[in-house]
């Protein structure tokens, strides 16, 4: 009987569906395993090749986990909302619901063909309004939560209003914004709802303030630093400036230190850590005031603050340098430099912040006129802009020394900026002094002689005497703009009162997204919402109400902006363990059961957007004490990619010559990507379908050698501008999606990147036929010895590789094991039953037909996992080389136990033995225990 896997394939999906194989309990007495791959966002191209490569990792550790004995959860849903179904609306007129419908059935027709092992019955979709009912909930939880340093977490906000009541706020140590005032309780209790409104929002730990953010006018939305590449949007490649807009803010710079102490306690990839400490930034420095110099002889109100790593070389300061977009800039410019700061602060704003951290060569600045007062020499130091400070890192302005940082060095020398010979001939490097507690950092009298942790300590004891600094620790990190200016992402739960914002209540959740006429922003520069006619609040009916009903009394309206692609997967995974819940996110005995993800896979470059983010709101939920851990994922793993192997043809310059690869040499010829799919397995191109694929070459002469167009190859990314994607429909079609699994693995290891090469699948192809053929005959009998050795040996190392991760190495386990249980003509059940248990993971759809076949009737998942035992390993007989004067004639099998003596004695009367001597009596008789037998004749 041959190997039919479209039929079993399709069979037993089928199977796996209707009977719900792989659906998870919340409450079983099998310990739980949580298995999570990073869901997918619904793309119109469908999956290629590249993309299952950590779901298939995923799969397999998780239907290992059920042959183990747990009660596995191991969902899949989609990203569902996102800029791209919105562009395409925007260009068809088609509302993304339907696009994304669409893509989802696509997904899930992919998903299921590859023989996964999900539990659907958890679906999620970020789009869906009973999924973002919760997002909206969460967001309404941050808005009504502040951070207390002192307990170090989250808390209510009604805890901040009471201690507002009774003392003011001169005792509150909170994450909050820098500009908020001090008060009393008195104040306090004396302030308008309004003004105790805008207070409030300085504390909550999501909060509206005007940001600095990477606006693209074509898409008419904000972007994040990771939407951006070479300073223009990473969809349309359209230009990016820097604008200041109002803005919805996530606070979490209050969890930065506490981001950074999670990373110690969980299994991530070191590199993955490293980006995310990096992104986070800490600095440990001080906190340094310059006042502003009106004139030449007063001081204006105005300061300046800066950060600095190296306050004992405050001494060598002499110039300061503001981001363009700090907020002194327009107040201190000096009428005679307004028109040049103007001007170089216009052109700022066209280049995005990525790219000016990025740009260490450029030197560019411009001068205010204005300076401030040095706090110890009182001398005065010139403040300039540049393009090279962001307002976005740290304060938005820096002290210049140009003795002890080669970018002010460059930009003094540029300008013609004076530079104080204070620390001439002194190594004032980090390298100079990370190491040593007695390095000379100055040849200043104030300094001179200290050592830099000395000189630190001095110096900032100092500016806190003359109330001009502070010892402080600084994180690169910002707080997450959370706003975006787009119509298919979570609407906010948000309606404004007199300008201030109103959260509505859960009951009256989810509000969804309205109808729109135009996907684009208004005439008026409104995001896309502003195109609703319904989209008001109703604080009586609490329903959405036509705009015109808009009172201010009773009518109010609703907030404009959506929330960012990562609002809906910064809890998907916890809303997985209780989805259909109406009434919570989840339950507490679901949040209670699960804990946490146990396996997380998926792609490195979210380190710095969804799994910070993730990070971010977890930690929050813990405080807040609605999940018992504070970090979601105790390991992750990163996939490689899979790699295209792309297909060249080599047009010839200025002629309209094709010429096959092996005839280029030394002829001017331009490589031309070709559809892989018009390419065969022997890189031979279908040349007719290659010109109906292009008509421009329908008239073009290709020169074949023997016969035949042979194309280039090279591995490069996979990706349709390449025309080397390969499509998993086409793989199953013709070789099955267990050989596709199989594959997938077989190319390498999980977490390199591999090229794909689809002439290298028939390998595995061919091994499960040769799987098959195996179970043709199948006995009840004892399996022999060597049946068992090939059994266990294998059962141990699958075991090992999975544990590891080392799917590769399990592969080619299973093709030794197959061919010698083949060689053995092995045929018991004994042998075969536990075989295909080992394999069900990689290959389910065929290990379910063998299990079938060998009479069970339940499915192979909930088969235990084989037991290894060593007793089948241990060698009992050694098949020794007997050799006749050091030449080897023939061998013999004896128990490894037997000693010398008697190994000595069976060889000698052994009739080949007898043979070989011919009657004469050997000379010597060599014998090393377990190896060889020597006669000497």
């Amino acid at each position: 009987m041959n190997y039919d896997f479209r039929e079993i394939e399709a069979k037993w999906q089928k199977y796996w569906a209707e009977n719900e194989t792989f659906k998870a309990s919340n409450d079983s007495d099998k310990p739980k395993f949580y298995a999570l791959s990073m869901f997918p966002y619904p793309s119109g191209a469908g999956l290629h090749v590249g993309h299952p490569l950590g779901y298939i990792a995923t799969d397999i550790y998780s239907r290992y986990k059920r042959h183990k004995g747990f009660n596995v959860l191991h969902p899949m849903g989609y990203d569902s909302f996102g800029l791209p179904a919105e562009q395409y609306a925007i260009q068809t007129g088609q509302h993304p619901a339907i696009t994304t419908e669409n893509n989802i059935n696509r997904y899930r027709e992919q998903l299921d063909q590859l023989g996964f092992s999900f539990d659907w019955s958890r679906e999620v979709r970020t789009s869906n309004p009973q999924y973002y009912k919760w997002t909206q909930w969460i967001f309404i939880q941050l808005f009504n939560a502040w951070y207390n340093k002192k307990s170090d977490k989250a808390e209510n906000i009604s805890s901040l209003i009471s201690i507002f009541e009774k003392e003011g706020n001169a005792n509150i140590e909170a994450a909050c914004d820098d500009d908020t005032p001090s008060f009393d309780a008195a104040t306090w209790n004396a302030y308008s709802e309004k003004e105790k409104q805008e207070i409030l929002l300085k504390y909550r730990l999501t909060y509206l303030a005007d940001t600095e953010v990477n606006w693209c006018p074509a898409l008419g939305t904000v972007l994040a630093n990771d939407e951006i590449v070479n300073g223009v949007s990473e969809r349309g490649g359209h230009p990016v400036v820097r604008k200041k807009m109002t803005q919805w803010s996530m606070r979490i710079t209050a969890y930065a230190q506490r981001l950074l102490d999670g990373l110690n306690k969980i299994d991530w990839p070191q590199p993955l850590k490293d980006s995310q400490t990096n992104w986070i930034g800490r600095s440990v420095g001080a906190s340094v005031t310059f006042d502003v110099i009106s004139n030449e002889s007063e001081k204006s109100q105005d300061t300046i603050e800066v950060f600095t790593t190296r306050p004992d070389t405050i001494f060598g300061v002499s110039f300061m340098t503001l981001a363009p977009e700090h907020e002194l800039v327009a107040k201190i410019t000096t009428p005679e430099q307004k028109t040049e700061v103007d001007a170089y602060v216009e052109a700022t704003a066209k280049r995005s912040e990525r790219d000016r951290m990025a740009d260490v060569k450029t030197i560019s600045g411009v001068f205010t006129g204005a300076y401030a007062e040095h706090p110890f020499t009182k001398e005065p130091i010139p403040i300039w802009i540049g393009d090279y400070v962001l307002a976005s890192y740290g304060t938005g302005a820096v002290m210049a020394v140009p003795c002890g940082d080669q970018r002010d060095y460059d930009f003094a020398k540029h300008y013609n900026i004076d530079i104080p010979n204070i620390f001439e001939g002194v190594d004032i490097s980090e390298e100079a002094f990370a190491d040593k507690e007695t390095t000379v950092i100055t040849n200043s009298d104030f300094l001179n002689g200290l050592s830099y942790k000395d000189a630190m300590k001095k110096i900032i004891a100092e500016l806190e005497k003359m109330g001009h600094g502070e010892g402080k620790v600084n994180y690169r990190l910002r707080d997450a703009v959370f706003s975006r200016q787009r119509y298919w992402g979570e609407p906010f739960p948000v309606y404004y009162v007199d300008g201030m914002p109103q959260m509505i209540d859960l009951e009256h959740l989810p509000l969804q997204l309205p109808e729109v006429e135009k996907y684009l922003p208004t005439e008026t520069g409104e995001p896309p919402l502003g195109n609703a006619t319904e989209w008001a609040w109703d604080v009586k009916q609490c329903t959405v109400v036509n705009n015109q009903l808009i009172d201010h009394k009773t009518v109010f309206p609703l907030e404009l902006n959506t929330m960012p692609g990562w609002a809906g997967s910064s809890q998907y995974f916890n809303r997985y363990m209780d989805p259909r819940n109406d009434d919570a996110i989840f339950s507490p005995e679901a949040i209670n059961y699960w804990q946490d993800v146990d396996l997380y896979i998926g792609g490195s470059e979210h380190a710095t957007g969804h799994l910070l983010y993730s990070r971010f709101w977890q930690k929050f939920m813990f405080d807040m004490g609605y999940v018992p851990k504070d970090e979601f994922a105790q390991k992750l793993i990163n996939q490689g990619m899979i790699t295209g192997t792309s297909a060249f043809v080599y047009r010839e310059l200025d002629s309209n010559k094709v010429y096959s690869k092996g005839l280029i040499e030394g002829r001017n010829v331009v490589p031309i990507h070709a559809d892989v799919s018009l390419v065969n397995a022997s890189d031979e191109l279908d040349v007719e379908a290659f010109k109906q694929w292009q008509p421009e070459y329908k008239d073009a002469e290709f020169i074949l050698e023997d016969g035949k167009y042979i194309v280039g190859r090279e591995v490069e990314k996979m990706s349709k501008s390449k025309y080397n994607v390969v499509n998993p429909d086409a793989i199953c079609e013709e070789y099955g999606a267990d050989s596709l699994r199989l594959y997938e693995m077989f190319l390498g290891p999980l977490e390199q990147s591999k090229p794909w090469n689809t002439a290298g699948i028939t390998g595995v192809h061919s091994f499960l036929k040769k799987l098959w053929k195996l179970y043709l005959t199948i006995e009840d009998k004892e399996p022999t010895a060597d049946n068992l050795k090939t059994l266990h040996k294998t059962i141990k190392k699958v075991e090992e590789d999975i544990e590891n991760f080392s799917f590769n190495t399990s592969v080619s386990t299973f093709m030794i094991c197959v061919n010698e249980l083949t060689s053995q003509k092995c045929t018991s059940k004994a042998v075969l039953e536990p075989l295909a248990i080992l394999v069900s993971p990689y290959a389910p759809h065929i290990a379910e037909e063998l299990w079938s076949r060998l009479g069970n009737t339940a499915s192979i998942a909930e088969a235990p996992f084989p037991k290894f035992e060593e007793k089948y390993l241990v060698e009992s007989s050694k098949e020794y080389p007997i050799s006749f004067n050091g030449k080897m004639r023939f061998k013999l099998e004896l128990p490894l136990d037997m000693s010398k003596e008697d190994i000595e004695a069976a060889v000698l009367s052994h009739e080949k033995t007898k043979e070989q001597l011919q009657g004469r009596d050997p000379k010597k008789v060599i014998v090393v225990p377990g190896k060889i037998v020597n006669i000497v004749g």
